[in-house]
C-alpha cells in the first residue's frame, strides 16, 4: 500500500502512515465544530500503529472532552489538527486536513447528522470562487 504522507500548518510537526484507511466520516457533532472551528470534523480512521512521526511529536498538545469519548490533538505551534489515538486505543484518528496527498478512500458517511448547524444544508447553493472574492 502507498504511503502518505501529512503535517500541520506551520510544518513542525510531520509524518507518514499507509494509505489503509478504513472509515473516512464527516461528524457534525457539536463538539467536532468546537474543536475544528467548522461546520464539520473530516476524520479518516486506520490501525493504532499505522504512523510514523517524522518531527515534532514533542509539541503535540491532546484535550480529551471531559465525560466524553471525544479528543483533540494539535500543533501547539500554530494549532492545526494532528493524528491521535482514539481514547479507546483502537484506532488512530487522522485528520483529512492534515494529509498532504489524497486518502484511497472518500467520505462514507456524515455522522451525528442531527447536531449540524442549523444553515449547512444551504452551503451548496453558495457562490463559489478560485479564491478570495473581490
Amino acid at each position: 500500500m502507498k504511503q502518505v504522507f501529512g503535517s500541520c500548518l506551520c510544518n513542525r510537526v510531520t509524518f507518514t502512515c499507509e494509505n489503509d484507511f478504513s472509515h473516512f466520516h464527516l461528524c457534525h457533532c457539536t463538539q467536532c465544530q468546537k474543536a475544528t472551528g467548522s461546520v464539520y470534523a473530516a476524520n479518516l480512521f486506520t490501525d493504532v500503529d499505522n504512523i510514523v512521526w517524522l518531527t515534532g511529536e514533542a509539541i503535540i498538545k491532546r484535550f480529551n472532552v471531559p465525560g466524553r469519548s471525544i479528543s483533540n490533538a494539535f500543533c501547539s505551534e500554530c494549532g492545526s489538527a494532528v493524528p491521535y489515538k482514539s481514547l479507546s486505543g483502537k484506532a488512530l484518528v487522522v485528520p483529512a486536513g492534515s494529509l498532504d496527498s489524497e486518502p484511497h478512500i472518500q467520505p462514507l458517511s456524515h455522522i451525528f447528522y442531527a447536531e449540524r448547524a442549523s444553515w449547512y444544508d444551504s452551503i451548496t447553493a453558495c457562490k463559489k470562487f478560485d479564491s478570495m472574492p473581490d
